[in-house]
Formats: C-alpha cells, sequence, structure tokens
C-alpha cells in the first residue's frame, strides 16, 4: 500500500479555493514547482518588505506612496503565510 499524502499547494483555485497534491512522489514535477514558487513568494516578500522600510523611513513619502506600500505588504504577508502553512502541513505539525 501507498503512503500517498495530500499537499497543500501555495497557489488557489480560479475560485480561490485551496489546491492540493496527492502524490507519492515529493520529488515529482508538482511538488518542484510548488518549492519553487514558495521560494519566489518568500524572496517576493523580502523585496517588498524592504520597500515598504524605505517607504516609512521616507518623511516626505505621499499617502499615494503609503498606501502602495501597504498594499503591496499585505499581499506579501498572505503569500507569505500560506507558504508558512504549506509548510507546516509538510512537516505534519499543521495548526488548521
Amino acid at each position: 500500500m501507498s503512503d500517498i499524502s495530500l499537499r497543500l499547494l501555495p497557489w488557489a483555485s480560479p475560485e480561490g479555493k485551496p489546491c492540493y497534491l496527492s502524490t507519492d512522489h515529493p520529488g515529482g514535477r508538482l511538488s518542484r514547482l510548488a518549492d519553487e514558487v514558495e521560494a519566489e513568494l518568500v524572496e517576493c516578500g523580502e523585496a517588498v518588505l524592504s520597500g515598504a522600510r524605505a517607504v516609512l523611513a521616507d518623511a516626505g513619502a505621499g499617502e499615494t506612496a503609503l498606501r502602495f506600500a501597504l498594499t503591496r505588504t499585505t499581499e506579501s504577508l498572505r503569500d507569505v503565510l500560506r507558504v508558512a502553512e504549506c509548510r507546516e502541513r509538510a512537516s505534519g505539525n499543521a495548526r488548521w
């Protein structure tokens, strides 16, 4: 009997529902793609954080710059929390 598990993927369906991968091969093509997407989301989050810090450090930053930085920051936080959930579930320590 195979030990197939469901992996939460770092993207959602077009309807916004969670996507799962059912596999007994964690090194498969879709698993590697999910790993790459997770790494890109974390890297993007780091870049957005750096940009948000720069905007906050600029005393002359206007409302538009602040709103843009906050919007991108909340998007990145959502994505990085999704990655954390994916990795937590993969480790078997899921809280959800």
